[in-house]
């Protein structure tokens, strides 16, 4: 039997269940949250039994753990792995505004999400948030110390906070608030690095 060819009640089965379990998760919790999102659901929507999930996942909290490590696994790469840019250029593009124009793309919005649905500090989803963060941080402070700035950590740090504050208050408001976020952003790396000394003049 094939991947394509479908099991008791109609339900697809076969090696790709695992990747249709992530995809239809990936949907449903951006589409109407975590809790609101059961185990029911995710399976009628990626066509698997529920014992076919259980094979893949020991249960809901090791999907959203899973779900969340899929992500952005490069932490941002469309911006901090660019070759094109300047590093300071590379700073200010993490608050570019999405193609698409809608804040549904914002970075990190999934992240937040899951911070705020999920309260316990020992979840695994909260370790992966708890991750993701402190590694789009670091990417800022490298940025930042490639640079040249003066407190690569500072800034790295305040650059972290502007982009979360951005994102939860595009996803509050349901309006763009990136643009001010980089301009903001534009002002705190102007500060954190040295303007260039003037070069001597010719005698």
């Amino acid at each position: 039997m094939t991947e394509l060819e479908k099991g008791p009640q109609g339900r697809r089965r076969g090696r790709g269940a695992r990747e249709r379990i992530l995809s239809a998760s990936r949907k449903l919790f951006r589409e109407q949250g975590i809790n609101n999102t059961g185990m029911d659901q995710l399976c009628a929507v990626a066509q698997v039994s529920k014992r076919t999930a259980y094979q893949h996942f020991t249960g809901k909290d090791d999907l959203i753990a899973e779900y969340l490590r899929r992500f952005d696994p490069d932490i941002m790469p469309s911006v901090f792995d660019r070759t094109d840019l300047t590093p300071r250029e590379r700073l200010l593009a993490a608050f570019d505004v999405p193609a698409n124009g809608t804040q549904d793309t914002t970075p990190l919005c999934p992240f937040i999400a899951a911070a705020v649905e999920i309260n316990d500090p020992r979840h695994p989803a909260r370790r992966s948030v708890c991750d993701y963060k402190k590694a789009v941080a670091a990417r800022f402070i490298e940025t930042a110390r490639e640079a040249g700035a003066t407190n690569p950590e500072q800034l790295g740090e305040q650059l972290a906070l502007l982009l979360d504050g951005a994102s939860a208050r595009t996803r509050a408001l349901n309006t763009e608030t990136l643009p001010t976020a980089a301009a903001i952003a534009a002002t705190l790396i102007d500060n954190a690095i040295p303007a260039p000394e003037p070069s001597a003049p010719r005698t």
